[in-house]
């Protein structure tokens, strides 16, 4: 569809509709990964972000067969002349680097991989093994709870920092990265990260929160979709961001995006792409043919040719109240909500 076309990140998109990184395949290493990826890209995907590679599953692998190694060879003689051939056992990250280049053989759309990783090296040395394995692009996912009351917020955000402008120099791929919306200064943060050397930055990661068994007392992973009222957040950040930025780097809208009118609300606060994860997962990977008609009958409506014609146009600079997205619209809604008995 030519009327919607886009760039992101500086790779050409038939739309600006994305599937973001999510469960799409049980997890990187499954079998059926790259024809799931297919259904997503025919179904109207106009590109793909793959799920993350955790370096925690990786260094748990690695201890996992190291015990099961070691485990008896002090105590059976034989076991010392005798190991199991492992040449053709593949690892998490194997797993992986093989769906990159399995999705890059089998789709038409730009393959974005994701990585999530905890040490220092662990970033740079799998950014540059899925740029070997071909992906388009990479997007880092900085995901850490700050719980560690000696760590300053200063440091945290210095040390994200150093980690993309490390990234950045190990690859030739365009690089995007998945912010929190936790940074104390956030405007800032964002800022820095572009200057650090991101292609992008994707508004936002969305934390998935713990939650607490009263019958065990134990706590347990608790995951919910989104709903489109979480979109609020990425869209006002994506308004104040777009001036700012200026053309130096991409924005994504992602968290909450589940509809064509979502879409048009991204796209208006100056967003270059929308993602989508729940409401795909809900209604199946048709749902981006049904959003890409319900943004074209949106633009239709509205008298726009293409995204380009109003992308930006109720950003922070170009609203008729660029107040509503600071403090100011904080307080006319609250004066604006009557409490039930004042109706």
């Amino acid at each position: 569809m030519e009327r919607l076309t886009t760039r992101y990140l500086g790779l050409e998109l038939r739309s600006p509709l994305i599937a973001s990184a999510g469960p799409w395949m049980g997890g990187a290493g499954s079998a059926r990964g790259a024809s799931v990826l297919e259904r997503l890209q025919d179904g109207g995907a106009a590109a793909v972000v793959l799920p993350s590679l955790f370096e925690e599953e990786i260094l748990r692998e690695d201890a996992d067969l190291l015990m099961a190694l070691e485990q008896g060879s002090e105590h059976f003689a034989e076991a010392l002349d005798y190991f199991p051939g492992f040449d053709n056992l593949e690892s998490s990250a194997q797993r992986y680097l093989s769906l990159v280049a399995r999705a890059k053989t089998q789709l038409h759309v730009p393959v974005i991989a994701s990585l999530n990783a905890t040490s220092d090296g662990g970033w740079v040395q799998y950014a540059r093994l899925v740029e070997e394995a071909g992906a388009d692009a990479l997007e880092l996912n900085l995901y850490r709870v700050a719980a560690n009351p000696s760590e300053r917020g200063v440091d945290i955000e210095a040390c994200d920092l150093a980690i993309v402008h490390r990234v950045r120099e190990a690859i030739a791929i365009p690089l995007a990265v998945k912010l929190s919306p936790y940074y104390s200064a956030f405007a800032n943060l964002a800022m820095a990260v572009a200057d650090a050397g991101a292609d992008g930055l994707v508004l936002m990661n969305r934390f998935y929160q713990p939650d607490i068994d009263v019958a065990t007392r134990a706590v347990v992973p608790s995951v919910e979709l989104s709903r489109p009222s979480e979109l609020r957040l990425p869209v006002r950040w994506t308004a104040i961001l777009r001036p700012l930025l200026g053309g130096r780097a991409s924005l994504a809208c992602s968290t909450g995006v589940h509809d064509g009118d979502d879409v048009a609300k991204a796209l208006l606060a100056g967003a270059d792409v929308a993602m989508m994860t729940s409401a795909v997962l809900l209604h199946g990977p048709g749902h981006f043919a049904t959003v890409e008609r319900q943004l074209l009958a949106w633009m239709d409506e509205n008298g726009f040719g293409s995204p380009a014609e109003f992308r930006g146009s109720v950003s922070y600079v170009a609203s008729d109240d660029p107040s509503a997205y600071e403090r100011a619209g904080y307080r006319r809604t609250l004066h604006a909500r009557m409490t039930p008995w004042e109706r």
